[in-house]
């Protein structure tokens, strides 16, 4: 891996960077006995490179990037100017196709090495637009006196300073290219440090930011807070305590709402609710996920974890019945809601605790599913895994947020429960990062 340093350049080693790490950082392997694993942040792999180490651990170390002496030739230009500094994205230096291999390598990896297990056939990856795609961010703003001006954008890489972003190219439009704005606007705020983030949710409807707001705001910053709003058709709700203190500055109802046209379904949603932040691949996905149920007219489906309604809703119009279950109670009367507003009569929706094993009493539980559905949080779904088993559905589809969970899941439900894992791939929800959305399909053993 290492050779001396150079003459004159203290501490530079050189090595060809082999992997990438989950947080997208190059892998230099060690090439002598007692070397370790640098990691070297920017650089791709097949990359020849000059690094210095700057973080030593017990494991491995990290590296700053010096030079690149034989690029790779997936290297692609990034298109945002801030790259490299905020911590929004991770991989726009390599090209899209690229960049799915190495998420499809980490689904593949996981699978193996924690579930032990393998899929009978690897879905084609589903594939959306690369920019402007996010309709949901959390953005952080503050007030740095030696700047004397407010920063608005998502934090830097080392997570500890908010990035002086002018324009961000993975949010959609119109508030991509708005998010230097939103500095100046603040600038001239009087509380402008009294604003310490500001939640994006954009919709077919309306398009939203909530702005937190840790002191009330004068007339004057609310005069300035208004002519924003009418100047780019924006509206603003100030959030000054907890989710139930979010109020629109205008009075006045606020449309936020998607649509799935295939299954002629309008979705609303509040402006702090759990959507899927790529509209387009949530399009597909909801899509893919019931072809892959193979859910007929006469069929009953369980979809645990189902928020809004945003599979259940689709299935009800593809099943028999449809039941929907959520921790949170808000969503559930979102869901219920949905579902009258869509005219379905055939689902119906219960709030259940899924982070603990689901009594086999419940009225949910004692129904007959030939389909369950299953798209749960970062954690997975291993509270539910023996319920699942229990009501024994013909087929299980399994959309997941985090390889990790997914593969230890499917490691249960095949080596405990005598599921076999028909097919698994990746989603692209999140281009240019190192997230990986993917999907599961098992069936039981007969």
């Amino acid at each position: 891996m290492s050779k001396p340093a150079r003459e004159g350049h203290a501490g530079i080693e050189t090595g060809v960077v082999a992997d990438l790490t989950h947080e997208a950082e190059g892998v230099v392997r060690p090439s002598e006995a007692g070397g370790k694993i640098v990691f070297v942040a920017g650089a791709l792999p097949g990359e020849r490179i000059s690094f210095r180490r700057r973080g030593f651990h017990k494991s491995h170390d990290e590296a700053d990037l010096i030079e690149i002496l034989e690029a790779s030739p997936q290297r692609v230009t990034p298109r945002c100017a801030h790259f490299g500094v905020c911590g929004g994205c991770a991989l726009q230096h390599l090209d899209p196709a690229a960049q799915l291999e190495a998420k499809q390598k980490e689904l593949s990896q996981n699978l193996e090495r924690i579930g032990n297990v393998t899929p009978a056939e690897w879905l084609p990856p589903l594939l959306g637009p690369h920019w402007n795609y996010r309709r949901r961010a959390r953005l952080s703003s503050r007030f740095v006196t030696r700047k004397d001006r407010s920063l608005v954008g998502f934090r830097e890489k080392q997570g500890k300073y908010v990035a002086d972003v002018q324009r961000c190219e993975v949010l959609a439009e119109p508030v991509g290219a708005l998010v230097g704005t939103f500095a100046e606007l603040l600038t001239g705020m009087e509380r402008r440090e009294s604003i310490p983030q500001i939640e994006v949710a954009l919709s077919d409807g309306e398009r939203v930011l909530v702005m937190r707001v840790l002191a009330p705001l004068g007339d004057g910053d609310l005069a300035r807070l208004r002519d924003f709003e009418q100047t780019h058709r924006l509206r603003i709700l100030l959030q000054p305590g907890g989710l139930d203190s979010i109020a629109p500055l205008t009075p006045g109802p606020i449309d936020l709402h998607y649509r799935l046209d295939a299954f002629d379904l309008k979705l609303d949603f509040g402006p702090t609710d759990f959507v899927q932040v790529n509209a387009a691949i949530n399009q597909a996905m909801v899509a893919r996920a019931i072809e892959l149920l193979e859910v007929g007219p006469a069929d009953r489906v369980l979809d645990l974890y189902c928020g809004l309604g945003n599979f259940t809703l689709p299935l009800a119009r593809r099943a028999a019945a449809v039941v929907g279950i959520e921790g949170e109670a808000g969503l559930i009367e979102r869901a219920r809601a949905n579902a009258r507003s869509n005219g379905i009569a055939n689902a119906e929706f219960h709030v259940g605790n899924l982070a603990v094993a689901p009594d086999r009493t419940l009225s949910w539980m004692r129904g007959r599913y030939d389909a369950v559905l299953l798209d749960p949080p970062r954690v997975g779904a291993r509270e539910v895994l023996s319920a699942v088993a229990h009501l024994a559905p013909r087929r299980v589809v399994y959309i997941s947020c985090h390889t990790g969970s997914l593969a230890r899941d499917l490691g249960v439900l095949v080596h405990e429960f005598g599921f076999g894992l028909r097919a698994a791939g990746v989603l692209d929800m999140f281009p240019h990062t190192t997230h990986v959305e993917s999907v599961a399909v098992l069936d039981r053993a007969s």
